[in-house]
């Protein structure tokens, strides 16, 4: 049974990316899941001053989250183009503590918006920044999040649920 970590990267309480990223990690086959909120994890901001006063209980938390983890899956919200300012908190603190930063876990990354790109362009962003560390990650944008998903049947477009289910394979086979 596969332990899944899986979060929406945003710190809205009703984040359509956490549901993508809970419903993501529900068609992972008798999966185990570990639905994060990033506001559990609300640290100081980051910084070099902050971090020679040591490293908060949360970031080794959440470190540890992952490290027991067999995979991970994160589904991004766009804020102006970029990640949230409470994702890249958490990606910076965590970064500090041991390599790999990800703990070498497979990963899925998702994201969606209510618009037509689903949030490609954070995606890219997020694909460009994690592949270094952690190559072949599979990614998957769902647009226009309140006509192609329902919170009880998931994607229910046709077409965004086969490419959908073409990917999630690509990451379970990864597992």
């Amino acid at each position: 049974m596969p332990n899944i970590v899986a979060f929406g990267a945003s710190s809205s309480k009703n984040s359509i990316n956490r549901k993508l990223a809970h419903f993501a990690a529900q068609q992972v086959p008798n999966a185990h899941i570990n639905l994060l909120d990033l506001n559990d994890y609300e640290m100081p901001l980051y910084s070099t001053d902050r971090e020679k006063e040591g490293i908060p209980e949360k970031a080794h938390a959440f470190k540890a989250a992952l490290q027991d983890s067999d995979g991970i899956i994160i589904s991004f919200a766009e804020h102006n183009g970029a990640y949230t300012t409470a994702f890249k908190n958490i990606f910076d603190w965590i970064s500090i503590l041991e390599k790999p930063i990800w703990c070498g876990k497979p990963m899925f990354l998702l994201s969606t918006s209510t618009g037509a790109r689903g949030g490609k362009t954070v995606l890219e962003l997020a694909h460009l920044r994690l592949s270094r560390d952690m190559p072949n990650i599979p990614c998957f944008a769902l647009p226009s999040y309140k006509e192609t998903f329902d919170e009880e049947k998931g994607i229910v477009e046709a077409t965004h649920l086969a490419a959908f289910n073409e990917t999630l394979e690509v990451f379970v086979g990864q597992l």
